[in-house]
C-alpha cells in the first residue's frame, strides 16, 4: 500500500487518544525508514526518485530496513517496550502492526514481499498489488469513510434544538 494512505490509516484507527501525529508517523514509519531513507540518499545524488525503483539497483541495506520495519516481532516488541512506561504514546504505535498487516495480503512476492515473522521465518504471501484498480478503490472508499467518521467523532453530534422561549405562559 501506499505509505499516504498507511499514514492515514493509522491516523484514523490510531490517533483518537492525544497522540494523532504519532499514530500518522507510525502508519508510514515501515516505509519511511526503508523506502523513504532510499529516496533521500537518490536525491542527494542527484537522481530520480519517481517510479518504482529496480530490484537491481536498490542497496542491501534498504531490504534489511524493510524486513526489519515490515517485521509482527519488531513491532510488538517495540510497542510491548514502550507501551510499559507510556501507554498513549503505544496505542499510537499501533499503527505500525497495521501498515504490515494490509501489506501482507497487498504485497507480490515479486517486489518487496512482507517478512511478517522477519526474523524468526521469512514465510510471504503472494499477494495482490496494492494498485490493482479494484484494491485501491477500495482503499481509497474505506479511508474516505474512516476519515469522515473521525471528523464526525471529533466534531461531536450537532445540539439538539432548544426549546427555551417556546414554553406557553401561564396567566398572572
Amino acid at each position: 500500500m501506499d505509505t499516504v494512505s498507511h499514514a492515514l490509516w493509522g491516523y484514523g484507527l490510531f490517533g483518537s487518544r492525544g497522540r494523532p501525529w504519532t499514530a500518522l508517523f507510525m502508519g508510514a514509519a515501515p516505509d519511511l525508514a526503508s523506502f523513504g531513507l532510499f529516496a533521500l540518499v537518490r536525491l542527494a545524488h542527484g537522481e530520480p526518485i519517481m517510479g518504482k525503483p529496480p530490484l537491481s539497483i536498490i542497496p542491501q541495506w534498504c531490504f534489511l530496513a524493510y524486513d526489519t520495519m515490515h517485521s509482527l516481532v519488531v513491532a510488538s516488541i517495540a510497542i510491548a517496550l514502550v507501551w510499559r512506561k507510556r501507554p498513549g504514546i503505544g496505542f499510537a504505535m499501533l499503527a505500525w502492526p497495521f501498515h504490515i498487516l494490509l501489506d501482507i495480503p497487498f504485497h507480490a512476492r515479486s517486489y518487496f514481499p512482507t517478512k511478517f515473522l522477519f526474523p524468526l521465518s521469512p514465510v510471504t504471501i503472494d499477494g495482490i498489488p496494492w494498485y490493482t484498480p479494484s484494491v485501491w478503490t477500495a482503499n481509497l472508499g474505506a479511508l474516505a469513510i474512516l476519515l469522515a467518521y473521525r471528523a464526525y467523532r471529533k466534531r461531536g453530534p450537532a445540539p439538539a434544538p432548544s426549546l427555551e422561549g417556546t414554553e406557553k405562559k401561564k396567566g398572572p
